[in-house]
């Protein structure tokens, strides 16, 4: 058997596992990353960017298709699917080519094979490309694991790839059905279940709980839930979803909701009820690192597992099972092994969910806030007031906005509406800065644009909105504290 030595070894080449490859890189240590599949990991081949490409497309195919109140005619778009699945492959193609480029232009040695811990400082890689057919062991001081997370799998739905989707096959847009059952109202489930839609699809979304999107504001999921009705989608809550049966052609979903069994019909299934992570077959036993109950591994504020030598990020650390999470751990883990004082110290984690009209999210909402001891004061604004938002046509949604009554300071952000992904940066960005309601309520901000709407939703707070009429009785601003 080869015996190879690295001064860091990561395993698994997702968002976090890249990451921290070059972060060690970068640091001065010689690297491995160990990955099985394709580099990139779950996000850049079956997850976020696929997807995001085909959100993109579908967008584009409901622009065209409501272009004429604006004046511009065009005849009714078409989907060829074939083609639309070569976009999406270019767009991962490149992607994941610019991934390889960067960990060989860091000196990261990227090692194609299975790993499996044989003792806390080592592993053996198998597959064809590691040790020429045989075992390849690898020693290290110091591993990140960051073998991510993989679709849940229900009683009753197993994965087939051809009548029973995960979120992998849809992504790959094997086919357009006429007919779609979701099983799951969460992100990924909402996320292809509307592009689906979009499309052309029947879409039916089956939810087990009483509210899709479960966690994110009501007043948000009502707007989703209403852009799900205008694409003719169904939507069934507290829906438990038994199992299928063919009959010819056609598949006949058995559900019930609140006890009272139903059925429906359609041509493809697609099961997105979540994401557990991926540690079987690592051999975590020989390496001493624990496993909570729910199987996520235990990690400190380091990211550093029940056994010094390993590490764990990403999906694998716990939720929220974000990509920018995993990679922000990748880094923390990274200068842990370098000998540097990083560690977990974030405010607030944003999130975005590439819905219709998309919602995103960075700190306390108002019940939140209340239940950690706040006096909230809440500011909104409506899209429906602002002048960019008019003049493209996107009005549905809002900026809120939660802040302390008492001091003023800032402790969470809400958006719903158009780019609402791309706005909630700005949110963040205030939270990790300790900023006070006042502060963004200041700010300048450039006209017309679609920022606007959350200083204006600031000023709502502070009962001082110009674009919109405020509550009769004006919160007393906060003074500020130095």
């Amino acid at each position: 058997m080869v015996t190879r030595n690295f001064e860091a070894v990561v395993i698994g080449a997702g968002p976090g596992g890249y990451v921290a490859a070059i972060r060690l890189a970068q640091l001065g240590k010689k690297v491995a990353l160990v990955e099985k599949e394709s580099l990139g990991g779950v996000c850049l081949n079956w997850g976020c960017i696929p997807s995001k490409a085909l959100i993109a497309a579908a967008n584009l195919v409901e622009d065209v298709r409501g272009a004429a109140e604006r004046g511009i005619l065009a005849d009714a778009p078409r989907v060829d699917v074939a083609r639309l699945r070569e976009f999406k492959n270019g767009v991962v193609k490149k992607l994941v080519g610019g991934v390889g480029q960067l960990e060989k232009g860091n000196g990261v040695e990227v090692i194609k094979g299975t790993a499996r811990f044989v003792s806390p400082t080592a592993i053996e890689v198998t597959g064809a490309e590691a040790g020429g057919g045989e075992p390849l062991r690898v020693e290290a001081p110091a591993f990140v694991l960051a073998t991510g997370a993989r679709s849940i799998e229900i009683p009753g739905f197993a994965f087939d790839g051809k009548e029973v989707w995960s979120a992998r096959e849809a992504v790959d847009l094997p086919e357009l059905p006429k007919r779609l059952v979701v099983v799951g109202g969460g992100v990924i489930g909402l996320e292809l279940g509307t592009v689906y839609a979009k499309l052309g699809s029947e879409v039916t979304f089956l939810e087990a709980l009483p509210q899709i999107l479960t966690g994110i504001d009501a007043e948000a999921v009502r707007l989703v839930q209403k852009g799900l009705r205008q694409r003719k989608a169904t939507v069934h809550v507290n829906a438990k979803a038994r199992g299928f049966e063919k009959k010819g052609k056609e598949l006949v979903v058995k559900f019930e909701v609140d006890g009272a069994a139903q059925s429906v019909a359609c041509d493809r299934i697609l099961v997105a009820v979540g994401m557990k992570p991926v540690t079987d077959g690592l051999g975590l036993e020989a390496a001493g690192v624990k496993v909570g109950p729910k199987g996520f591994v235990e990690v400190d504020a380091q990211y550093r597992t029940s056994a010094p030598s390993v590490f764990a990020i990403g999906d694998l650390s716990g939720p929220p099972l974000l990509a920018h999470k995993a990679s922000k751990e990748g880094e923390i883990a990274a200068e842990a092994i370098a000998g540097k004082k990083s560690a977990r110290d974030w405010v607030a984690m944003p999130a975005a969910i590439f819905s219709d009209p998309e919602v995103a999210a960075v700190g306390l909402s108002e019940e939140q806030a209340r239940a950690a001891g706040h006096e909230p004061m809440v500011g909104k604004f409506a899209f429906a007031a602002l002048g960019r938002a008019i003049a493209r046509d996107q009005t549905e949604g809002f900026v809120k906005v939660v802040g302390d009554k008492k001091t003023g300071l800032l402790l969470g952000v809400t958006i719903c509406g158009p780019e609402a992904s791309d706005l909630i940066a700005e949110a963040a960005l205030a939270l990790e800065m300790g900023a006070y309601v006042e502060d963004v309520a200041l700010t300048v901000h450039a006209h017309p644009t679609l920022p606007e709407a959350f200083m204006e939703a600031c000023k709502a707070a502070l009962g001082e909105a110009i674009h919109a009429l405020n509550r009769p009785e004006r919160p007393a601003r906060a003074d500020r504290k130095t």
